[in-house]
């Protein structure tokens, strides 16, 4: 791989990465123990930290923005600033677009589109997208990787482990070890944009019939391993619906929900991803009908069993049942369990599966504000577990529990009223892991995709 990949994982790339990420965030840094020192300290930091890890692209920004969407893990200004860092991410320009095209599909690269927009349409951590048109006219999406990503995923993920390893010793209540682990094994995926568009088949082919969720098509003659070619989608943000209606918003809503429970329970598999900005709303006959889920790069396939434990520990939570509570958290991979423990670990459970247990119609959370979803519970639990960890929070379960508080974020943000305890029902209607096991292998079959160990 490394004699004929000109972009696989290179020392020198390495080292110019820990420079620039040194460089950038150090001085940061310094600017803000300055402030700290003479009491200064606000959002003018958070927004120096944002502009510096921005102007980086790469994977350590990815790992920003999922650091601001866990709750009670950064203050509310930093949180705040690095969740707009998707959105806000300086482009690359057309000599680079040029260079960069030319490398994935040769010399005459431009012959085998209708037309390509040298100027992006999106800019984000690891790549941009730009509007081009097939030879036929259909609109295409075009994820374009930027250079060097696979020496800079490396180089930032051995900062993340250093940064970790002094969190443990910071924080001895939690160990952050297999967190570490999860984040490093998807943002390694998400390099893989040949892999990203099998994720974009399977996820087609277990919404087909889900006429509110739409999925983009997958271009493979116009795809390698760092360039992705989908259908263009056309449609509108999110947040641009959150003064209609409140039919539109719970429509969109109900979308949501099914864009993200319908695949999990059919074929164990989640979108990581909560940003809005993988998200749109297409429209017919001039009013919201449904989404338009954008990006597969941050994809989660779990073995059978674990969407067996969600379904656990919802009916032992449902039915006031301990026993099977407690073999949902050992399904999980939860190790060492005590009655505190278990009590603790409940105090967050009950709070993601709240809307799922009442049989009535209901905002997620009344009165909370969108990033401020989970955060009160978080403190909670992280305050307990100060007084009786530690706990090992099992690999598996980040992406699922991120997923989960960025999906209730979204239905604060459209103010959304719905019987979720009946929508999810409906999802785990005559559950049976052997069902499940047996659709996901013929879906992941289908798609290309190996089954999870």
């Amino acid at each position: 791989m490394a004699e004929t990949d000109r972009e696989a994982n290179r020392f020198s790339a390495r080292a110019g990465r820990y420079a620039s990420v040194g460089a950038n965030v150090g001085g940061v840094a310094a600017r803000m123990a300055m402030a700290r020192l003479f009491g200064k300290e606000g959002t003018t930091n958070a927004a120096a930290l944002a502009q510096a890890l921005g102007g980086l692209k790469g994977p350590i920004m990815k790992v920003a923005q999922l650091l601001a969407t866990v709750p009670d893990l950064l203050p509310p200004e930093y949180a705040t600033e690095l969740q707009k860092l998707q959105a806000d991410a300086p482009p690359m320009g057309a000599a680079f677009v040029r260079r960069r095209m030319q490398s994935e599909l040769g010399a005459g690269w431009q012959s085998r589109f209708g037309s390509f927009d040298l100027k992006p349409a999106a800019a984000a951590s690891l790549g941009q997208v730009h509007r081009a048109t097939a030879q036929d006219g259909e609109r295409l999406a075009c994820k374009l990787q930027y250079p060097d990503m696979q020496s800079a995923v490396e180089a930032d993920l051995k900062q993340l482990e250093v940064a970790f390893a002094l969190h443990r010793r910071m924080n001895t209540w939690l160990d952050t070890r297999e967190i570490a682990k999860e984040i490093g094994a998807r943002v390694r995926e998400e390099l893989d944009y040949e892999r990203e568009a099998k994720h974009a088949a399977l996820y087609g082919a277990v919404l087909k019939d889900i006429a509110a969720v739409r999925v983009p098509r997958v271009f493979p003659d116009l795809s390698t391993k760092r360039l992705l070619t989908l259908g263009w989608l056309d449609g509108d943000k999110i947040l641009g619906f959150a003064d209609e209606s409140v039919e539109v918003r719970n429509r969109i809503a109900q979308a949501m929900f099914k864009a993200w429970w319908h695949p999990f329970s059919r074929a164990a598999v989640i979108h990581g991803d909560p940003h809005l900005g993988n998200y749109t709303v297409f429209s017919e006959g001039g009013e919201a009908a449904g989404i338009n889920l954008l990006d597969y790069g941050c994809v989660r396939i779990f073995h059978p069993r674990f969407v067996g434990g969600v379904v656990d520990l919802y009916r032992g939570l449902l039915e006031n049942d301990e026993a099977r509570i407690v073999h949902a958290y050992e399904v999980w991979g939860f190790k060492d369990l005590d009655k505190e423990k278990i009590e603790i670990l409940n105090i967050w459970a009950r709070f993601i599966y709240g809307p799922l247990l009442e049989d009535r119609t209901r905002t997620v959370a009344d009165g909370v504000k969108p990033g401020e979803y989970g955060r009160r519970q978080a403190f909670q639990v992280h305050q307990a577990l100060k007084e009786r960890g530690p706990v090992t929070v099992p690999q598996e379960f980040v992406f699922m529990d991120r997923a989960a508080v960025g999906l209730g974020a979204v239905f604060l943000h459209l103010r959304s009223e719905l019987n979720y305890h009946r929508l999810f029902e409906a999802e785990i209607e005559h559950f049976s892991l052997d069902e499940l096991s047996d659709r996901q292998g013929r879906a992941l079959a289908e798609a290309g995709l190996p089954e999870p160990v």
